[in-house]
């Protein structure tokens, strides 16, 4: 495991402590203390963590000291020498904890995030798939708190989607979600199946971290908008009017359609909203180049084309290839909250990854 210099520990209390007095004094006001708020907001664990660390290593140091002083009573060197297992092994995981809050951050793991989900190979099952693949992204957004809205959809004539695009609001969204990026895999009997045949079908996920209008800059004359009649099941209104908005992005070539508003105004407001996250992730990774490939090869390669699980009906079981990891909990993890068991996963072997990365 890394390990933290005690220098890189001092750096990081004065820091705070710098921040601490800066901010109590009064005197700052502004666009200087919104910044110094961020950074405290930012440090503050941090700090905490290596406070912690160096309390620690000394308390470490003084009962080493007191398990081999030779003139010390025997009965409290034997105390001191229980004490220094159990002070040993809570510094170890401290120690650990402050390594990973020290990883170089991904600045847009506090964003909220866009979630595409388009149905694969398998016909009217995969649709049927990526159906249940959006109602389990619900039921964990549910669980976290977040506010997930549709943005675009496509059913299938069976129940289920083609395509579904929906926006996911809340704090942390793409840290969590970001390594849902890729091809999930369903085996089993499909409802349309008469001989009891185990079908494999399969639906592709995308998750992109949303930016802001500051963050990608659109100019209008790079964009072809079309208007035309919506099709589809949607009621009175559809067929109607040319509510439906076609975008296409010149520079890019990225295309956005949306025509689920009653209005073309909304269907134009929600079309540039995937069409900014698409961009948005486009122009991070072409900025991160090297980075932005090791970023995804922690857990996998996050190309929408990369098998990445496999749901199992008839073994009830969910596979994940990347870690190897596989839980018998489909149902829960259909509702949502056996989800919560695969992220953490998920997360805590990139961290492992990147941990292993450093030293």
């Amino acid at each position: 495991m890394t390990q933290i210099s005690p220098q890189r520990i001092a750096q990081i209390e004065a820091r705070f402590g710098e921040l601490e007095a800066r901010m109590a004094s009064g005197t700052m006001e502004g666009d200087a203390f919104v910044t110094a708020s961020k950074e405290y907001a930012e440090i503050e664990p941090v700090a905490r963590l290596a406070k912690e660390v160096r309390r620690l290593r000394a308390e470490m140091l003084t009962l080493d000291a007191m398990a081999k002083d030779p003139s010390g009573d025997q009965d409290l060197r034997d105390l001191a020498v229980e004490e220094l297992l159990e002070v040993a092994h809570a510094k170890q995981l401290a120690e650990h904890d402050l390594a990973i809050a020290l990883l170089p951050k991904d600045v847009a793991d506090q964003r909220s995030a866009m979630l595409e989900i388009r149905a694969g190979t398998g016909g009217d099952e995969a649709a049927l798939f990526a159906g249940d693949l959006y109602r389990m992204y619900e039921r964990y957004a549910a669980t976290q708190g977040w506010k997930v809205e549709p943005i675009a959809m496509s059913a299938s004539d069976v129940g289920g989607f083609k395509e579904v695009v929906a926006s996911v609001t809340g704090a942390g969204v793409f840290a969590k979600l970001k390594f849902e990026s890729g091809v999930h895999r369903v085996q089993r009997v499909p409802v349309t199946e008469s001989g009891g045949r185990i079908h494999t079908s399969a639906a592709t996920v995308a998750v992109l971290p949303e930016p802001t209008e500051v963050d990608v800059h659109i100019e209008d004359k790079d964009l072809k908008i079309d208007v035309y009649r919506a099709s589809g099941a949607g009621g009175q209104h559809v067929n109607t009017t040319d509510s439906a908005v076609r975008i296409t992005h010149a520079p890019t070539g990225i295309v956005v359609t949306c025509q689920d508003g009653r209005s073309q105004h909304k269907n134009k407001e929600k079309a540039m909203q995937v069409l900014r996250a698409r961009i948005y992730e486009k122009e991070r990774d072409e900025a991160q180049g090297e980075e932005a490939a090791a970023r995804k090869a922690m857990v996998g390669s996050g190309d929408r084309s990369e098998r990445i699980r496999t749901y199992n009906f008839p073994q009830g079981r969910v596979t994940d290839h990347r870690i190897n990891l596989t839980l018998h909990k489909l149902p829960e993890i259909l509702e949502g909250t056996g989800l919560v068991e695969l992220v953490d996963a998920l997360i805590s072997e990139d961290q492992a990854a990147r941990l292993a990365g450093m030293e």
